[in-house]
């Protein structure tokens, strides 16, 4: 049996990019909430660095490096799955519009991609990857859902508990956009 890679990976990252992209929206307005109501009259600025800087543990990644690993993961996936090199990632602004501008992007070079780029023969072909500080070589469907998938959606789900932990009222509907609770 064959597995459509694009089926498995492009609609996952496009349905996840636009719940972070919802995720750090709600994120925006609790922090404009925030300024507003502070008694320390501290500046809406000052209060967005301190929660892209904020962290689940000291030794891991901030908010801020959690989206963009979350957002490189996308190209870091897709183009060699399609046999391509890895686009750079660019630059952008260290803000809450920084990061959304970056998901745009990831967005944008996902909605580019054809079902028609996928070919079944590539499923098998190796792919080769650093993962931390390790080299990996996996074939192309084990690459995707074994690694790439699960690695967006680590990187997604620390951003989750991150903004969580800052007192964004999230819930797992805005995570997954199925669940309703209300």
């Amino acid at each position: 049996m064959s597995l459509n890679l694009y089926a498995a990976t492009v609609p996952v990252f496009q349905r996840y990019l636009q719940q972070l992209r919802l995720i750090l929206d709600l994120a925006q307005v609790h922090l404009l909430q925030q300024a507003q109501n502070s008694l320390s009259a501290a500046p809406a600025r000052e209060l967005e660095a301190q929660m892209l800087n904020a962290r689940l543990a000291p030794d891991m990644l901030p908010l801020s490096s959690q989206v963009q690993v979350a957002g490189g993961f996308v190209l870091r996936a897709m183009a060699p799955l399609l046999g391509q090199p890895v686009p750079e990632f660019g630059d952008y602004p260290s803000s809450l519009a920084g990061l959304q501008q970056m998901l745009s992007d990831r967005m944008a070079f996902l909605a580019g991609l054809q079902p028609s780029q996928f070919q079944a023969e590539d499923e098998h072909r190796l792919i080769r990857s650093d993962a931390g500080q390790a080299q990996i070589e996996l074939p192309a469907v084990d690459f995707a859902l074994q690694f790439a998938l699960p690695n967006f959606f680590f990187h997604l789900t620390c951003a989750y508990a991150i903004l969580r932990q800052q007192g964004v009222p999230l819930s797992k509907q805005d995570f997954d956009g199925l669940h309703r609770w209300r």
